[in-house]
């Protein structure tokens, strides 16, 4: 395992030794710099840890480089930081740390390089890289780190047990290392998570949702779910989604598992597209069907209008994670509600009118849309999967010839209500409404073109039902 390091990296390393040594303190750089490095992974994140002021080292780092980059200290947790061109360098005192049961808060206490390996949350995160004359560049590693990276393993430095109920977000964060690094957890770490799940509660909503979408963004997100739900905390923090797994079945007929469904359909989109908000929609896309969970005889199982009740989930859901409940949550919101609308495209001869209604609902998200669509699909038969891409092929067609030659994406009406109003001599009222939805669905339809000429004739002739004359 080579230790990959690129020329800035080293001399700042260089920089920080001579620092430290023109203070009399050791120092290290350790933890997730170190490990993405052997396992060569880009890294913009360097720890500094010193026997000493990881303030006074900071700025005197800083004042020797070129240009002289701006010291961010943090005086309450003993801390400092800058950037220097494309790194990001923190710097800490080694510390010991202890834990109030109903806090995951520590209290914090100076500590020896030993302490501060101690405290880290996992073997491969504890390791520290020598920066000081007498053993530059040796690796300290008292917990195996480097072999659990060559055997793909995560675990815990001390007892997994004291580990994550001192900081139960340590749970959550071995899952997502396993399912960035494609690594496993050890058993007795893995027995512990589901041991502690409970601790995971008095973690704060924001720092759950921050781990969970890093899961979100990993290659295969699917290992990081499966891990929540068999460990118990999917339960806990995301009763929504854990609620999908399982089948019913009645009179001998069953449906599929929503759970492991929406997980492929998770991981096909994840194929596509690095889109946070677009891997959120796939999680989401069929979140109400327990909801709308219902058994007819004629027609087995059935969830009519989940996509509809999906919708109205997903702002509550959001605002539980404390994720942004601007226009990212609307954006996931639309796709849910319109998932089925392509895929009822395929099953029918395809009218302009279907074609100009998705293209003016789904508006520049469509393309986004038709990339969940193609992740839904989930079936295991070569020829199904065969057919329903060519009938994707097909709409995507289809709304390509539309959009071009209606202009229906991003629409805006050819006639404002201040016209409507204008014409007639009204002021704002029910029937402005009404002839303003009577030109959109006229143009959505076809019967008139989505042009100014078209649309004024028409707001006359709608005027003159409603009993209304224009002013001279």
């Amino acid at each position: 395992m080579v230790f990959n390091i690129k020329k800035e990296e080293r001399d700042i390393f260089e920089r920080i030794a001579l620092a430290a040594d023109e203070l009399s303190v050791d120092a290290y750089v350790v933890g997730g710099y170190v490990r993405d490095r052997l396992l060569a992974r880009p890294s913009k994140d360097m720890d500094i840890v010193c026997i000493g002021s990881g303030i006074d080292l900071a700025k005197k780092v800083a004042a020797g480089l070129k240009p002289i980059p701006k010291v961010v200290v943090y005086s309450r947790f003993g801390t400092a930081m800058f950037k220097h061109r494309d790194l990001e360098v923190e710097f800490v005192g080694a510390r010991k740390e202890s834990y109030q049961f109903n806090s995951r808060k520590p209290t914090v206490e100076n500590g020896t390089l030993e302490d501060d390996q101690n405290r880290r949350d996992f073997t491969i995160n504890a390791l520290a890289v020598s920066l000081n004359d007498y053993n530059y560049g040796e690796i300290i590693d008292p917990f195996k780190g480097i072999y659990h990276l060559e055997q793909k393993t995560i675990k815990t430095p001390l007892a997994p047990t004291k580990t994550f109920s001192d900081d139960p977000l340590r749970m959550l964060r071995a899952i997502r290392f396993a399912s960035q690094l494609d690594f496993q957890i050890e058993e007795k770490t893995l027995k512990a998570i589901a041991k502690n799940k409970h601790r995971i509660r008095i973690v704060s909503a924001e720092r759950i949702a921050i781990e969970l979408n890093k899961i979100i963004l990993s290659i295969q997100p699917s290992k990081g779910f499966k891990l929540l739900y068999n460990t118990g905390l999917l339960d806990i923090i995301f009763p929504e989604m854990s609620a999908l797994q399982g089948v019913k079945v009645v009179k001998g007929r069953g449906h599929k598992d929503n759970f492991y469904h929406t997980l492929e359909v998770l991981d096909n989109i994840s194929k596509n597209t690095d889109n946070l908000w677009l891997r959120w929609a796939a999680i989401l896309h069929d979140i109400a069907k327990p909801n709308t969970q219902r058994f007819e005889e004629e027609h087995g199982w059935t969830f009519h209008g989940h996509e509809v009740v999906g919708a109205k989930m997903v702002p509550s859901i959001f605002k539980r994670f404390r994720l942004p409940l601007d226009h990212k949550m609307k954006y996931v919101k639309k796709l849910v509600r319109l998932h089925l609308r392509p895929i009822s495209l395929t099953k029918e001869n395809i009218t302009d009118s279907a074609i100009r209604r998705l293209l003016f609902d789904a508006g520049d998200d469509i393309d986004d849309l038709m990339i969940l669509c193609e992740a839904d699909i989930t079936s295991k038969n070569p020829k199904k999967v065969k057919k329903y891409l060519r009938n994707y092929e097909l709409v995507r067609l289809k709304l390509k010839e539309v959009e071009e030659k209606d202009k229906i994406r991003n629409w805006q009406p050819p006639i404002t209500g201040e016209l409507i109003m204008d014409t007639f001599g009204i002021s704002p009222s029910k029937n402005v409404g009404i002839i303003k939805d009577a030109i959109r669905e006229a143009i959505l339809d076809g019967d008139i073109p989505n042009d100014y000429d078209a649309a004024y004739q028409m707001m006359i002739s709608q005027g003159l039902k409603l009993g209304l004359k224009p002013v001279a």
